[in-house]
Parts: structure tokens; sequence; C-alpha cells
């Protein structure tokens, strides 16, 4: 497989070509860098890298966080996410990463890549790791609205990515609200819980935010707005725990050996979650290998969204849900 990179989308350009190269270099990869050739260039000038895995596709334009996605999609003919996204269109087992507009990545990958047949919206799952057991949340940002029908959608999509990526037969299904009880929530959670409820999924009813971290449940399913907004709570919390974690430490009057093992234990606990540890996740229900990068990704990020889209086309994950829910009213 060739891994595609879209190097205008994202806040740090350089990082994403260099994360690239880590990725070409660490997987024995080949890549396709899409983008201001220019600066592409200019970039690769200054390292050493195996030419003969590095291809540059010249694409000026850049699709701004701040514009209409389906708007620009159709007018930014020559950004670097359209022409990366016809590439994995007319490319079944190449992968994109991209760390640009959210949105715009949406819009592109159902109006130039295509919906896999009988799924009605792509959608974002990401893990969330927990104390002694960890779940994936979908959505986490890809859909704003929705409605009952297609958070159902969502769990069905979310069901077979489990079984296919992790290998968790027949995975335990909640549904994020602000209650436990039968008969929590809005009119949105309301509907979704009797649709789950009714379906021949494994449904262990609602899960409260506060414990997305220690629930037992295999995947939570929510609306794109709740779980965005719960996952940089989550990691904002972490973040600021960590830190003062480290500054107890730094403070204690232990030896600098300990302090180093104390440090590290910390890091390692917390690494899944850490977008730059996790890299991205799969934009779930679109015919083609595309992998969502936060939009701050680092050097270290991108080779690990870069890991992660291996990983994906490994498992045959698309072809599995192509299999499994093609063509089917869910």
């Amino acid at each position: 497989m060739k891994l595609v990179f879209d190097i205008n989308g994202g806040d740090n350009r350089e990082d994403i070509i260099m994360g690239a190269l880590d990725a070409s270099k660490e997987f024995d990869a080949e890549i396709i860098l899409v983008g201001d050739m220019d600066f592409a260039k200019d970039v690769l000038s200054n390292t050493v890298y195996d030419e003969d895995k590095v291809e540059i596709i010249d694409a000026k334009e850049t699709i701004e966080n701040n514009e209409d996605p389906a708007f620009a999609i159709r007018r930014k003919k020559d950004s670097s996410l359209v022409v990366a996204l016809k590439l994995i269109k007319e490319n079944k087992d190449y992968a994109l990463i991209s760390a640009g507009s959210t949105g715009a990545l949406l819009a592109g990958g159902l109006f130039i890549v295509g919906r896999i047949k009988g799924i009605k919206r792509g959608v974002l799952p990401v893990y969330v790791p927990g104390i002694e057991s960890s779940t994936v949340l979908i959505d986490s940002g890809a859909n704003t609205d929705t409605t009952p029908e297609l958070l159902l959608q969502f769990a069905n999509l979310g069901k077979v990515f489990l079984e296919t990526q992790f290998k968790i037969n027949n995975p335990k299904i909640g549904l994020l609200n602000i209650g436990a009880e039968e008969g929590k929530g809005n009119n949105l959670t309301k509907k979704t819980y009797e649709l789950l409820k009714d379906s021949s999924l494994n449904f262990a009813g609602n899960v409260e935010s506060r414990d997305i971290l220690t629930t037992d449940c295999d995947l939570v399913v929510c609306d794109g707005f709740a779980g965005n907004i719960l996952l940089k709570g989550i990691e904002g919390t972490v973040n600021l725990l960590a830190k003062i974690m480290f500054k107890e430490i730094q403070k204690s009057n232990i030896g600098e050996d300990d302090k180093l093992e104390l440090i590290k234990g910390v890091k390692s606990n917390i690494s899944g979650l850490n977008s730059d540890e996790v890299g991205g996740t799969i934009l779930l229900g679109i015919d083609g290998n595309i992998i969502k990068a936060h939009g701050s990704s680092n050097r270290l990020a991108i080779k690990n969204a870069a890991k992660y889209a291996i990983e994906i086309n490994n498992n045959e994950v698309v072809k599995k849900i192509k299999e499994k829910m093609g063509d089917e009213d869910k």
C-alpha cells in the first residue's frame, strides 16, 4: 500500500512531512506528499531520505477550518485535500492521513470517495483507554447533528469495527447520556435508547460521562457534538493532572532516579489518552482508508497515524464493513 499525506492541512506542515518520512523509514512504506511542492522540497532538502519511496504531488490550495466544507470541496479543486481524496478514490489500497478540517474531510469523503452502499454518514470512532478495560466512543466529532436512526447505524458500524480491528465478539454497547436510568436524556437519547434496546445489538443501557473511563462497555454511542466535548474534556483533565503530578514529583525529596521512574510510569499510563501516541482514527462508512489526525498533530502523531492506517488496511476494516453492512438498512 501507499500512504498519502495531506501536507497543507493541519497546523504543523513541516511536522507532517517529517512524520511521513519517519513512517516511510520505520514501516518501509512508500509515501505520497500532497500539497505545496515548493515548501515540501524545501523541507526535504534539509534531511536524508529514500527518494525512491517519496513522491510529491503539487497542490497549492488549502481548505481552512473556517470555510464551509461542502462549498470548499467544490470550489478548491487544487486543494491538497481534494487532490489526495481523488487518489484514494482511484486506489483503494492507498490510505490518506489528514490533519486538516474535519468537516471538509467528511464532506470530501462523502462526495469524492463515496459512502459504502447502505451507509448514510461517515463517523469517527475514538479509542478511550480505561483503568481496567477500554472503550470506543462513536461519534467523536464528524456529525454534530444526528437522528436516532443515525445513532443506531453508528452503533452497528462500531460493532463491525470492534469485531474487525480489536477482535471483540458481540461487543457490549452503551449510550452516552446524562443519567444511567432508562428514560433519562433529551428526545434524541430517549428515542435512540428505544431503538438500541429493540435491536439485535448487545445493548447495556446508558453510560454517564463520568463513567466513560471505567465502563465495561466496549462501545459508547453519541452524537459528534457531545462526543467531541467529552473527549476534549478528558484530554484537558488528563493534561492538567499530569502537570500537577510532574510538578509534585519534581518538588519531592526522592532521588533523581526514582523521580525519572515515576515520571516514566505516569507517561506510560496516560499515553493512550495522548493524541500524539494515538495518532488518528478512521473515517468509518467511507469506501476508502481515510485517517483523521488531530489538527495540531506533531511529527510523532503523524507517524503514529500512519502506523494506524497500515493496521486498518491490514485488517481490511473497510472491506469487512462493506461485507457486513453494505446495502443493508440498519
